[in-house]
């Protein structure tokens, strides 16, 4: 089922094996999450695979590749940035940075026990409102996918630890992961990332050793292995134009970044996987 206003949209899929090919038709700015509701559902994002189990549920974004998808049963809602914009609404749903726009790993969460009720009653009254045609459907549309990424975001924040940070420095996290996302290209310093936020690299790392085992400079590493790896992967880019896009001026640096991450050199993961798609 599609909500259409001008260029904002909204789509609600009971998924199954005979349309699970609705995946993989993501527009720009598409925000999109899948509710496995079966036993199991296996899901190869960026070549790496995902297997969730009943009632987990995993975001995504445009950015991120969906190679194949397996599936017995599940519900997926997509929506645009037109029809709701999580960066430009953070206040409401404080889902920038964690559910969405991360940096690093793709969000993925497990709904209690005792939070399933919740979720099914957003995802019924979700379903109902999808037939509604007044004048206030799109706001009660808008309500119902805030409720949703309301409850998911506090499942993420206390599997993450988040929950142990007052306020002001959980938002300090979640921006810093934000700004990654939107920076790693051209900022490989904490120090750039610190400043932004108006704090110095050592509280940045302070803070992120109460949450993760991850410093913060890992994190913008691991966003930028992210992007080399889907560029080698999917784009016929050289290795040399890899490097320039990631903001390294020489190939001999990037390639040695590459190598100390993933234990061989750009040129030899591509080998490797070309010679994987022969086989």
């Amino acid at each position: 089922m599609i909500f259409e206003n001008l260029n904002e949209t909204l789509s609600l899929y009971e998924l199954n094996p005979s349309n699970s090919h609705i995946v993989y038709d993501v527009g720009e700015t598409d925000m999109t999450f899948i509710w496995n509701v079966a036993e199991r559902m296996d899901i190869t994002i960026d070549k790496v695979l995902f297997q969730l189990r009943k009632n987990q549920i995993i975001f995504l974004t445009e950015f991120h590749r969906i190679d194949s998808i397996e599936i017995e049963s599940a519900r997926m809602v997509r929506f645009n940035q037109p029809f709701y914009c999580v960066v430009n609404h953070d206040n409401e749903v404080g889902s920038k940075g964690l559910l969405f726009f991360g940096a690093t790993s793709v969000p993925v969460i497990t709904i209690e026990e005792s939070k399933i009720h919740d979720f099914e009653l957003s995802w019924e009254i979700f379903w109902s409102e999808m037939h509604e045609t007044d004048v206030l459907q799109q706001d009660m549309l808008q309500a119902i996918l805030k409720r949703m990424l309301i409850l998911s975001v506090r499942i993420l924040r206390r599997s993450n630890k988040l929950h142990t940070l007052d306020k002001t420095q959980g938002d300090i996290v979640r921006e810093f992961n934000y700004l990654v996302d939107k920076h790693f290209a051209e900022h490989h310093d904490v120090a750039f990332y610190a400043s932004k936020l108006n704090r110095s690299p050592k509280t940045l790392s302070n803070l992120f050793s109460l949450v993760s085992a991850r410093t913060p400079l890992n994190i913008i590493h691991d966003r930028i292995m992210i992007h080399a790896r889907r560029q080698i992967n999917y784009s016929n880019l050289s290795i040399k134009e890899i490097a320039y896009e990631l903001g390294y001026e020489d190939i001999q640096t990037f390639s040695r970044f590459f190598k100390s991450k993933e234990g061989v050199s750009p040129g030899h993961y591509r080998e490797k996987l070309e010679q994987s798609l022969l086989q």
